[in-house]
């Protein structure tokens, strides 16, 4: 069925993949769940190098890891003065 076809099947599509989702989560030992959690740790560390150094138009690592740094740094004093607040931190 293509998700356009009907108005509830796009989120019927979305609800089948969580629930596989969550299955699969559920089969895996405490020790491929850490080893799934390092490996999307990972792999989002190295999205936040990319961005960076193609925020700041260089291919320097050490250069990539400082912006990176004061992007994070940013992000805190937001936090700190409270400009945003998480969902979990929120009540």
């Amino acid at each position: 069925m293509n998700p356009h076809d009907h108005p509830t099947a796009l989120k019927d599509l979305q609800d089948s993949i969580y629930r596989e989702k969550v299955l699969r989560a559920r089969r895996m030992t405490p020790e491929e769940r850490i080893d799934s959690i390092l490996e999307l740790s990972e792999m989002q560390f190295g999205m936040m190098l990319a961005g960076a150094l193609d925020r700041i138009g260089s291919t320097d690592q050490a250069e990539g890891w400082a912006e990176v740094a004061k992007g994070l740094d940013r992000l805190d004093r937001a936090r700190d003065h409270r400009f945003y607040s998480s969902s979990s931190s929120a009540g």
